[in-house]
């Protein structure tokens, strides 16, 4: 599923439609190395924007490749047990929210930041930023697991 997203703050989340995120994910490693919150409802997306951005999700049956592309990928667990993922930025109205059906369960979050042009849409040109495709892949998992980072960014990516 192909997304623009308003991540407005500078994120955007998927969570879980019966959760919602607190900000206790954004810890020092969080913010300093993941660039992804992970709480126990969800997974806030650190973006190098406060503006319109391309992302994608996609489900698969076992981990995928590592994208040759980004300049950063990041895993966490994410937990569904409603079966329906929820992306939204956090000014987004309900009515503005997309929504992504899975089966109940545990997911890996594979999150990659790969670099892009502006979105095929209007977007803020005086918004200071790199622009990237965040693109998300996920894949059901039995047991729990910690964030972990398979590809660091560069310390200085948003601008």
């Amino acid at each position: 599923m192909h997304l623009v997203v308003h991540a407005d703050q500078r994120q955007f989340s998927l969570r879980d439609s019966g959760s919602r995120l607190d900000g206790s994910g954004w810890t020092a490693s969080a913010v300093e190395s993941h660039r992804i919150g992970a709480e126990p409802g969800g997974l806030a997306i650190a973006t190098a924007r406060s503006d319109l951005v391309e992302s994608s999700i996609t489900l698969l049956p076992s981990p995928p490749v590592l994208a040759a592309d980004a300049e950063h990928v990041v895993e966490a667990d994410l937990p569904v047990p409603s079966g329906k993922v929820v992306i939204s930025g956090p000014a987004d109205y309900p009515s503005q929210e997309k929504f992504f059906s899975v089966l109940p369960g545990r997911y890996r979050a594979r999150v990659s930041y790969v670099p892009a042009g502006p979105p095929p849409v209007d977007w803020n040109d005086h918004e200071y930023g790199e622009h990237y495709r965040y693109v998300v892949e996920m894949w059901p998992v039995a047991s729990e697991s910690d964030v972990e980072v398979l590809r660091q960014g560069a310390a200085v990516w948003d601008g």
